[in-house]
């Protein structure tokens, strides 16, 4: 594990070196957000962002999207990947956010979980994203370079990442820090092969240490 000197210098590098933290995926209303998200899964986020605008002017309406032929809505998220599930997810989803909440998307994790397609990676996102709560988002970038870092020893589960993260990331900078995750994990820091000379944290970089030995 890092000090808590070495967790907030790794904070602070990753804020100077990506200033603007935010999702890419693109949205305006919150439950778009909601089903972009459910479309990501094994999909890139550019690809979703070319699908939601003919998703929502086909249904501009959470109540379109709920009354919507499952097959149309096959065909419009179709190069998704997994449509069929995803189409399914997402009516459903429409269905209970219109019926039991008002229309609008719940606050907390408890009520997020419980919706249709949707687990903790993306209930945290919506926590961060929309609401502005203490968040940690645990993707694939996150579990890679929380890793390789040494924020978390060895863990690959994404529950245990996030109880482990909540332990030692400020609260108000935890959904913001997962973001810049992303951003360095696309940019530097990547699955095949990290750029360490490239890397602003190289220097409190667990890996990088043990390469140097």
């Amino acid at each position: 594990m890092r000090t808590a000197k070495q967790i907030n210098e790794v904070i602070s590098r990753l804020e100077a070196e990506y200033p603007i933290a935010e999702c890419s995926l693109e949205y305006v209303k919150d439950y778009e957000l909601l089903f972009a998200t459910r479309l990501a899964a094994q999909c890139t986020d550019e690809r979703v962002n070319k699908i939601t605008p003919v998703l929502y002017a086909r249904y501009p309406t959470l109540k379109e999207i709920a009354e919507a032929e499952l097959s149309e809505l096959e065909e419009i998220i179709r190069s998704c990947g997994f449509y069929h599930s995803k189409a399914n997810d997402i009516i459903k989803c429409a269905n209970v956010l219109f019926d039991s909440y008002d229309g609008k998307v719940p606050d907390n994790m408890e009520d997020l979980t419980s919706l249709p397609g949707v687990g903790r990676k993306t209930a945290n996102l919506i926590l961060g994203d929309v609401f502005g709560k203490p968040a940690v988002v645990v993707d694939t970038h996150c579990i890679r370079l929380t890793n390789r870092i040494g924020l978390v020893d060895n863990l690959k589960d994404p529950t245990k990442i996030e109880t482990a993260l909540r332990k030692v990331l400020p609260p108000e900078k935890s959904s913001d820090f997962c973001h810049r995750m992303v951003l360095h994990g696309r940019a530097v820091c990547t699955a095949r092969k990290p750029m360490c000379d490239k890397c602003c944290i190289r220097h409190v970089c667990k890996e990088f240490e043990g390469a140097g030995e």
